[in-house]
């Protein structure tokens, strides 16, 4: 009964507190599961999140359900997608009234304005962290070749990234698997 409690709080707590989305909160997450729970190590998050970003939907959910099956089966699996989603839907039913009501206020305004950085900032962590946790495991020149023809195939054919996403997985399947 207690793991069941704490996928729910290690999913609620991010979402409670994360703001923008979920790219977002995404480093909060892994915070909960590889560095306070240990339920996956940061190599088996980066797996899942460069898979959760392969197929549709929200990737906080996916994740949560991924990740919530691993650490307690199915039960395990619904309480972490429905702690994933109950903050942003109570959260969001009770600030919209209040955002609504003051949209012209200055302060509702800038109130957004203060919070771009921090994404910034978290956004900026998890890239440096996965760039290294690839360095780690692939090697400086694959990690930057990688890089270099994901951006390509992303900025220059305007290719979807579910399908860069997919040549990453497929081309560590076949060169980089041990």
């Amino acid at each position: 009964m207690l793991i069941y409690w704490q996928v729910f709080v290690a999913f609620f707590i991010p979402n409670i507190i994360g703001y923008g989305g979920g790219p977002a909160i995404i480093p909060l997450i892994e915070n909960q599961v590889v560095g306070h729970y240990g339920w996956l190590t940061s190599q088996q998050f980066a797996e899942t999140l460069a898979l959760g970003n392969a197929l549709p939907s929200p990737i906080a959910t996916k994740m949560a359900g991924y990740i919530g099956y691993h650490v307690a089966g199915v039960a395990g699996a619904v309480i972490a997608v429905i702690a994933t989603i109950a903050p942003s839907l109570i959260l969001m039913l009770a600030a919209l009234g209040v955002l609504y009501r003051y949209r012209h206020s200055i302060k509702v305004q800038s109130m957004s304005q203060w919070v771009r950085p921090v994404i910034t900032v978290l956004m900026g962590y998890l890239v440096v962290s996965f760039f290294l946790q690839g360095i780690a495991g692939a090697g400086l020149v694959q990690t930057l070749a990688i890089g270099a023809v994901a951006a390509v195939l992303l900025l220059a054919t305007k290719i979807h990234p579910a399908f860069v996403v997919c040549l990453g997985l497929g081309y560590g399947a076949l060169f980089l698997g041990g």
